[in-house]
Formats: C-alpha cells, structure tokens, sequence
C-alpha cells in the first residue's frame, strides 16, 4: 500500500481523545480563544430574512437538495445571504470557551471565519467581505464588514483560486470558509484536526439546504489554491487559512 495512503488511513481513525484532552491547554488552565475578530469597522447590518424561506418541508429540502453550478444573472438579495450567513455562523447563544450555532461543531468550538466575494447582491457595493456574527449574539441578524474592492480582473483571478472552475466566477457569491485552528487545538490538542475537518461537513451541509430552502442553488468545492486564497484575505496560512470555498446564486432553469 502507498505510504501516504496508509497514513491518511490513519488519520481518519479516532484518537484517544482522553489523551488529547488531559495534555490540551483548556486542562492546563489557559484562557480560551476569543470569538471577537473583526478587521475593519465598516460595518453594515443586513435585513432580517425571516421572510426569505420559499420552502420549510424538510423532507422536500432532502429531496431537493443537489450541487449546483449554472447561476442566473438576477441577484441574491440581502435577505437571502444574511440567512445563508447566519445558518452556518450565526451565534445563538455564547456562554464563556463555547458557543451555539444552527450548524455543529465539535465541543462547540466553532474554529471557522466566514469571508465572502460578492459580485451580485441587490443594494450591496461588489467586494470583499467578512462576517462578523460577534455583533449579532442570541439575534437573528446578521452584521458584515467590507474589507474592499474586487480584483481589477475579477474572472481571471476568482478562476485561479479555483483551480480553473470557471463556473465559479459566474457566482453572485462565493463564500471562503478559513479556519482558526487554536480555537479547537485549545480543547482538543492534538486531536483537533480530525474533528474539525468533520465540522467542514456540517457547515457544507447546512449551507446547502438553506440554499434550496430559499430556491437557490450552492455547491462545496474542496480544491482550490490555498496560498492564493490566503493572500487574498490576508490570512497567514498557518494561525488562520482557507479549508473551503461555496459558491451560490440563483438557479437557470432546467
């Protein structure tokens, strides 16, 4: 068997977590990670998106749910991505090392930060933004930062961060996922990496039936060129990077 393919193996095996956990710095008394992690301060709120669901059968968002690549040019509206946003980051409830979101995660350590490109959003400036559900605890809103302009050759560079998926540039948005690794290694130490890969399902599938609940196509993309992600949202690629790139828009008819 090939060495590397053996050790993958290995990986997706579960440790022993009571190990991880007796040696992690939660055990040693240091103080959890913060949440609170904005990079600019042009905020801006988006409407409430109670409104937003076209459809709440969940049996009909299974039936439904499939990856989808075409998109229309009519845009997403603001109610639309506050919801997507806020179904896989949105902060019900904080309470000291831990938070609750619609979406699950290991020993709700949640270690993910949401940015996004937008080129079609109705009343919303083309950019690059952040979310910023810190703002927003124990509400069903959802507060964004602008962190700037799109590149100047907005389709040559989205494909080169997608590794050629063109499809991808035709996106109205196209949400990069980034992980903060510390805010799981704190609980879990060496174990963390397994189980925050399992939480990079989670939020894929949530974000995909919300889209389909609102009449909207998505698709979860695990290959693209991570320095280049990085580069684009200053991220460092070792304390913080990319682990997750999800289109969506409006679907074309079939």
């Amino acid at each position: 068997m090939n060495e590397k393919i053996k050790n993958n193996r290995m990986f997706m095996q579960c440790p022993s977590f009571a190990d991880s956990m007796f040696e992690s710095d939660q055990k040693s008394g240091v103080a959890h990670p913060t949440y609170d992690y904005y990079i600019t301060s042009e905020f801006i709120e988006l409407p409430t998106f109670d409104a937003a669901i076209t459809d709440s059968s969940y049996m009909n968002l299974l039936d439904k749910r499939r990856s989808e690549r075409v998109y229309t040019d009519e845009p997403v509206t603001q109610e639309q991505l506050a919801f997507m946003l806020w179904s896989v980051g949105g902060i019900q409830r904080a309470s000291g090392a831990s938070t609750l979101r619609p979406v699950a995660s290991g020993g709700a350590r949640h270690p993910f930060e949401y940015y996004f490109a937008v080129t079609n959003v109705d009343g919303l400036e083309p950019g690059f933004y952040h979310y910023v559900p810190t703002k927003n605890i124990g509400e069903k809103k959802v507060t964004i930062e602008r962190l700037g302009p799109l590149f100047d050759d907005y389709e040559n560079n989205m494909n080169d961060l997608v590794v050629g998926q063109k499809w991808v540039t035709k996106a109205p948005v196209v949400l990069f996922v980034s992980c903060i690794p510390y805010r799981a290694e704190w609980r879990y130490s060496d174990a963390a990496q397994r189980v925050m890969l399992i939480d990079l399902g989670h939020i894929g599938q949530n974000l995909m039936l919300s889209a389909t609940a609102m009449g909207l196509g998505s698709c979860c993309i695990a290959a693209y060129d991570q320095k280049k992600c990085d580069e684009t949202f200053s991220l460092d690629g070792v304390d913080e990077y990319t682990v997750y790139v999800l289109p969506f828009g409006n679907l074309k008819a079939k």
